[in-house]
């Protein structure tokens, strides 16, 4: 075992286990992984909520935004110093929208590394051969799925970032945050669609579902504001 690995075993010897045991009581590898995504998710509710919340608040002072655009528009970097000085006022921080991702993003890597190589990290042989189990279309749970799984992916990303955006009220000309969003709504999903047709399907189906449960999570959250 390489030294990414021994340092990734840290989060997915538990995360074997914890496939193991719901294995155990579901008898079915990808509704076992299924649930494994949801638990995770609801974990992380707190901080997709912040990061709602952060984008609310985008919102709000959105007319102060548009108004250094239109007063700064042909000095860039005048521009990013009063946005600066503006999120300091607002005591907003545009990067906190990117915990839940930067939480995430260890979690993502031990399962790739789990899935990538089970046996280092599930002793139970029935889990062992359960990987490798069919699902739907998907003849191999522990290879990678060409393109619908992947392509589905890519779309609920997409989707995902739109519902962040708009919440954000991010417009084509917005600096700084609002801006990065932007590239990201078309680039992420490209990628995840990109890494989706070489990584096992168990992990791009944990990104398929956890992307659809926080699309979920965005649309009652706001129901649930509206009705205040």
């Amino acid at each position: 075992m390489g030294t990414y690995e021994r340092i990734m075993s840290v989060i997915a010897e538990p995360m074997g286990w914890l496939l193991n045991l719901l294995y155990d009581f579901i008898n079915n590898y990808a509704i076992a992984l299924i649930v494994f995504t949801l638990l995770v998710r609801t974990c992380l509710l707190p901080l997709y909520i912040s990061q709602m919340k952060n984008s609310a608040k985008m919102k709000e002072f959105q007319p102060k935004i548009q108004a250094l655009q239109k007063k700064y528009s042909n000095d860039k970097e005048m521009l990013n110093m009063k946005m600066m000085e503006l999120y300091k006022e607002e005591k907003f921080n545009p990067m906190r929208g990117c915990l839940p991702m930067l939480i995430q993003m260890p979690i993502i890597l031990a399962l790739f590394v789990l899935l990538r190589n089970p046996i280092a990290f599930i002793s139970d042989p029935q889990m062992l051969m359960a990987i490798h189990e069919s699902f739907l279309w998907i003849p191999d749970m522990s290879q990678p799925d060409p393109w619908l799984l992947p392509v589905l992916a890519g779309i609920a990303t997409f989707f995902s970032y739109s519902a962040t955006m708009a919440m954000s009220g991010s417009s084509p000309e917005m600096a700084g945050a609002g801006g990065m969003m932007k590239m990201m709504k078309y680039f992420f999903p490209i990628m995840i669609v990109w890494m989706g047709r070489s990584f096992p399907a168990g992990l791009t189906l944990y990104w398929f579902v956890g992307t659809l449960y926080a699309i979920c999570q965005h649309f009652i959250i706001n129901k649930a504001k509206e009705r205040r």
